[in-house]
């Protein structure tokens, strides 16, 4: 029996055992800065109806809370910082907009009255009878490449341009 190699006696190692052991070194540290009179006392003496009895933090704690602290008070200043940043930047580019807007705005102004001026000049003095559709006629584009609206506009383009051409005949109402 000696050729299978039985060893039954290998002892398997705890994991809880192990983890415990590990974090016992890890927090080796700790024990020495805690108050040793809480540590020592056993549980039969501390007082049960006494008010309980507070904890005093490990320097390691302390320091990490200030650190901490002064860590998001840093971040506190620049977030602000930054949002204040942000909020001149939007003015900024609010302002642009505007500006640029009633630049756009006086431009179509501008061309309108213009347009307006030149159409009140070509004006006829006189309306003679049977010029009216060649009046709207002028005011009509009939490039059907140039409109690009999403409507169709062929058949009132037709219907003008037929009575450009063969106006209707005008009856004198008395």
């Amino acid at each position: 029996m000696d050729a299978f190699d039985d060893n039954f006696e290998q002892t398997e190692v705890d994991p809880a055992a192990e983890f415990l052991a590990r974090e016992k070194d890890q927090l080796a540290g700790l024990e020495d800065e805690l108050e040793p009179a809480a540590l020592s006392a056993p549980v039969s003496q501390l007082r049960l109806d006494a008010s309980p009895v507070v904890r005093e933090e490990p320097e390691r704690i302390k320091l990490w809370r200030e650190e901490q602290k002064t860590r998001l008070e840093q971040k506190d200043l620049e977030e602000e910082k930054k949002k204040e940043e942000l909020k001149e930047q939007a003015r900024k580019e609010l302002e642009d907009w505007y500006k640029h807007h009633e630049e756009a705005i006086a431009k179509t102004k501008s061309s309108n009255r213009n347009a307006e001026k030149q159409f009140v000049a070509e004006l006829p003095d006189e309306m003679e009878p049977g010029t009216e559709w060649e009046r709207i006629a002028k005011l009509c584009d009939f490039n059907p490449k140039s409109a690009k609206s999403s409507r169709d506009v062929s058949r009132l383009r037709s219907i003008i341009l037929q009575l450009k051409q063969n106006p209707l005949p005008t009856t004198k109402v008395a």
